[in-house]
């Protein structure tokens, strides 16, 4: 019983925020950011400006605040070990984005990534949860962090696809969302590493059959 009143609660937790988050993209979206107060997303969204601060500490996580670096992280860790190190990487983020663009959630992360890039105060922030993302990735590929010589590399396999999964973002928002956002990063993670980087990801793992190299 306790768990399932735990479970029940975090529920509620997660339910709360998501409406919360919808409805400060929207009026960000209609109105612009600099223009909405929390105080209007509150009252958007039928809560307090505490509940808010709780569930969003500082106004920029309105936007930026998701739970990708737990779903690039699980793939990561459900991936072969075997794989080298980038096609793992890279294959999560192919992954992630065919789920976060799935049915409802594409337009809302379409309009987030909106935000990002034309707030000047959203793309400052969003390097720290770029970084964030980074450490994420390099905790769950889960090699010796002991061997700072590892750990490096990691780290510069994570910032490199990272950057090329930025490239790819951008190019998907500038688009207004016609082309395919899995598609797009693996085009960029392609130009990138080459052709080598390619495989074919985990059929069980989001888009099935699926290549870092599109026309292949």
């Amino acid at each position: 019983m306790p768990d399932q009143r735990s479970r029940l609660r975090d529920q509620r937790r997660a339910d709360t925020q998501r409406a919360i988050q919808a409805q400060a993209v929207r009026l960000f979206s209609e109105r612009g950011y600099d223009a909405t107060t929390v105080h209007d997303v509150a009252e958007a969204a039928g809560v307090s400006p505490m509940t808010v601060y709780r569930h969003f500490p500082t106004k920029e996580d309105l936007v930026l605040l998701d739970d990708r670096g737990q779903l690039v992280a699980e793939r990561i860790a459900a991936a072969p070990a075997a794989q080298p190190l980038v096609r793992r990487i890279g294959g999560a983020l192919i992954e992630s984005a065919a789920a976060l663009t799935g049915g409802s959630h594409r337009d809302f992360l379409l309009a987030r990534l909106r935000l990002m890039i034309s707030t000047p105060a959203l793309r400052a922030k969003h390097l720290d949860n770029q970084y964030a993302l980074q450490q994420a990735i390099v905790a769950a590929v889960g090699d010796d962090a002991a061997d700072p010589d590892a750990a490096f590399r990691v780290q510069a396999a994570a910032s490199a696809c990272l950057a090329a999964l930025h490239t790819a973002v951008v190019r998907w928002a500038e688009d207004d969302g016609r082309t395919d956002l899995p598609a797009l990063i693996s085009t960029a993670l392609t130009a990138a590493f080459g052709d080598d980087v390619g495989g074919r990801a985990d059929p069980s793992h989001g888009r099935p059959d699926d290549q870092f190299e599109t026309g292949a």
